[in-house]
């Protein structure tokens, strides 16, 4: 027994390693990734112990449905249109102030993210943040970031704060004896405390941190330096364009787009226009300078030499076309295709004029592009497509001025509330309520909660499936089986022994600092899901071994897990701000490194203090 324990441990730890080279390279989705696991798992079943049904447990598991309930959940109070009305207050509350505009920001993100998707959240915030720092005159990546870990913060306060928590209760009912599972609001006392300790750093050290890469106002075509690839020509006489309707003169040539045709001091969007085009007609046309110059020959066209094209051309008349920025969230339908496959130019007449990726600017080529999550777009687009990508959550309208084109300035047209708001509303208070007072497993009380939302018309059947991030759900039911591995081939309890080490020269609260932190760097970069997976069993097997509280080093690991602030790769609202924020990847670093590194200090105390160790 102990040989094929050994034996098991090393194929689980071999296994383990290929998984964490995977989420790192990102070689293949993170998804698909864990999905590979579980054949893995079955296929080496003689060393790993895993069969089928093991293997498959995780789609099973109470954690993963209560988090798909949880996601359509959120969808039914977001329709409601609540968040949208509370990021119109905080527009009048900030009064165009640097300060208050910060505090706003930080203040509202984290409480909501303890009760709804801290997702969703941060996608309808983005836009609405944007704009308060136009009003405050202030670059939007001083609040954008802050945005981000706010929403991360929230999440540490009740059980369905994030999925970490939830994953988390269900270890604590399988590992630890006599404990069924962790309650709605046990921690939300230490959770409130680092809620309240992340947000004083972010109003002052982070504050001072936190860079301002994107200029105040600044011109989209100068942020994208799209300078050489915009170009303002006139139609000559005589030119092939002469009696064609915009839509058929572009698609005569591919290589450019036409994005607007002005005459007499009207504009008309293109490339979709059925307008004719006529002698003296000035054309706004995206391309390369080599693109350009031979459709100026092709079709005998004049350039407007002194006449850059900037985001003003494209605002300074009534047309149905904008300029807007736009992010890949994750589980976009987007991920992973290219421009072209997209169909955007096709289906929503939206052109993509540029991609950023990190550091990188894309404006060549783009149909050829392959898009990733977290690329954020320039796009030429219209109202009715940025409704719709807002509706659907397909791209994360980054810019605030593209939503303020959806309505006027009435409240109840910019920010409407939806009649079901009570309904939905009561809903999520009732399953939190029942799954607090033990009526009901939260499991349970999520999925009647979907029910009675789906009864009662807050949310529908199609919009309840695409509010679940499945990519999340087959990486949590892909990796669970890889923990059961772990524990029961011993290797969670080979790598405690190694945790169990250091006590010779720390106390048993040291050992949980150091679980926190090493669990807490994990996540920054493999995922907080498999990071809890990973860990909680390693953590539990420590303390058993020291003889300390298992449940208390399980906590430790639990928040680790959902405070991930290093990297923009460790949690999606951080991937959603990289973008529209402008950051570098060290600028991550350098404001989250410290604030995570002082959660571990207040988290591991405030353990000790509260449940002891």
């Amino acid at each position: 027994m102990a040989i094929f324990e050994v034996s098991g441990a090393a194929v689980v730890f071999l296994l383990i390693l290929v998984v964490l080279v995977a989420f790192v390279t990102e070689v293949v989705p993170n998804d698909v990734t864990a999905i590979s696991v579980v054949a893995a798992l079955v296929v080496l079943e003689p060393w790993t112990g895993v069969g089928t049904r093991a293997a498959i447990s995780g789609f099973a598991n109470p954690a993963t449905v209560t988090i798909i309930a949880m996601y359509m959940l959120s969808a039914g109070v977001q329709n409601t249109g609540v968040v949208e009305r509370l990021g119109v207050y905080l527009a009048d509350f900030t009064a165009g102030r640097e300060f208050r505009a910060l505090v706003a920001t930080v203040c509202t993100t984290g409480p909501i993210a303890g009760f709804v998707n801290n997702t969703p959240v941060v996608a309808v915030f983005i836009p609405m943040v944007t704009g308060l720092a136009e009003n405050a005159k202030m670059s939007p990546s001083k609040l954008l970031l802050p945005l981000s870990y706010a929403a991360i913060l929230g999440g540490t306060l009740t059980l369905i704060g994030t999925s970490t928590n939830i994953l988390a209760s269900d270890f604590a009912r399988l590992l630890i004896d006599g404990r069924d599972g962790i309650g709605m609001f046990e921690f939300t006392g230490l959770g409130a405390v680092l809620l309240a300790v992340g947000l004083a750093y972010l109003l002052t050290v982070g504050w001072r941190l936190t860079p301002a890469r994107v200029p105040v106002d600044s011109d989209p075509v100068e942020e994208f330096d799209l300078d050489d690839y915009l170009t303002h020509l006139y139609v000559r006489p005589g030119s092939a364009a002469v009696g064609l309707s915009v839509e058929a003169f572009d698609s005569a040539h591919p290589e450019i787009r036409i994005l607007q045709v002005r005459r007499d001091g009207e504009a008309y969007a293109g490339p979709h226009s059925d307008r004719v085009i006529e002698t003296g007609d000035d054309v706004i046309v995206h391309g390369s300078l080599q693109a350009v110059s031979r459709f100026r020959e092709a079709a005998k066209l004049g350039r407007r030499a002194r006449e850059a094209v900037t985001e003003e051309t494209f605002e300074s008349s009534d047309t149905d076309g904008m300029l807007a920025k736009a992010v890949v969230p994750e589980d976009s339908p987007f991920v992973g295709e290219t421009v072209a496959e997209t169909e955007l130019h096709e289906f929503h007449e939206t052109s993509v004029l540029a991609v950023r990726r990190g550091g990188d600017l894309f404006r060549t080529d783009l149909a050829e592009h392959a898009l990733e999550a977290g690329d954020l777009l320039l796009v030429r687009t219209t109202p009715a497509s940025v409704r719709y990508f807002t509706d659907t959550g397909d791209l994360v309208v980054a810019d605030e001025r593209a939503l303020d084109q959806l309505a006027d300035a009435d409240i109840d047209e910019l920010a409407p509330l939806s009649p079901k708001t009570p309904i939905a509303v009561g809903v999520l208070v009732g399953v939190v309520a029942l799954a607090a007072l033990d009526v009901l497993p939260i499991v349970i009380a999520a999925l009647a909660g979907v029910v009675v939302m789906v009864v009662t018309g807050c949310l529908t059947t199609a919009d309840a499936y695409d509010a679940v991030s499945w990519n999340v759900i087959f990486l949590l039911a892909g990796v669970i089986p890889l923990g059961i591995a772990l524990e029961s081939t011993g290797g969670a309890a080979l790598v405690s022994e190694f945790l169990v080490a250091t006590d010779e020269y720390l106390p048993a609260v040291g050992v949980m600092f150091v679980l926190y932190v090493v669990a807490g760097v994990l996540a920054s970069v493999i995922t907080p899901v498999a990071t809890a997976v990973l860990m909680i069993p390693v953590g539990v097997n420590a303390a058993a071994q020291l003889g300390a509280n298992e449940f208390a080093f399980l906590l430790a690991v639990m928040f680790a897990s959902a405070t991930s602030f290093m990297t923009p790769v460790g949690y999606q609202t951080n991937l959603m701000v990289y973008g529209p924020g402008g950051y570098e990847f060290t600028d991550f670093l350098r404001v989250g490194g410290p604030l995570q590194l002082l959660l571990a200090v207040v988290a591991t105390a405030g353990i000790a203090v509260i449940w002891g160790v």
